[in-house]
């Protein structure tokens, strides 16, 4: 059993950060009868869970349903964000091909370059 600054410490947040998980929904964690938090290992698994979801981009919201009972429940949510990230990516994608193209273009002004025109219609 682990408190809530051995476990914030061991994954690199603040206490306070595990309180809000809790408060949201992301995590359950057991109490002892002093009313004190207590991570056992099953706990501890899910917090680790929570923090790998939140630093892949997941919200607070996205997380607590990501950790639904139903394996169907969270697969998509996490296929709701993939899809989310790849389109991002896709966006990105484009941002640089158009900067590449402008770092490299002959023309003066930007807007006298017509493909430069083009991505802009495209955007």
């Amino acid at each position: 059993m682990r408190t809530i600054g051995d476990v914030a410490t061991e994954l690199g947040v603040e206490p306070h950060v595990l309180r809000h998980w809790e408060q949201v929904g992301a995590l359950t964690v057991r109490r002892d009868g002093n009313g004190y938090r207590v991570y056992d290992e099953s706990a501890l698994d899910a917090a680790r869970t929570v923090l790998k979801l939140r630093r892949v981009g997941l919200s607070l919201p996205e997380v607590t349903a990501a950790m639904a009972p139903t394996k169907a429940a969270a697969q998509a949510v996490v296929r709701a964000k993939m899809a989310a990230l790849e389109e991002e990516i896709a966006h990105r994608q484009q941002a640089i091909t158009f900067l590449r193209h402008a770092a490299e273009c002959r023309h003066r002004y930007l807007d006298e370059c017509p493909d430069c025109a083009a991505f802009a219609r495209d955007a």
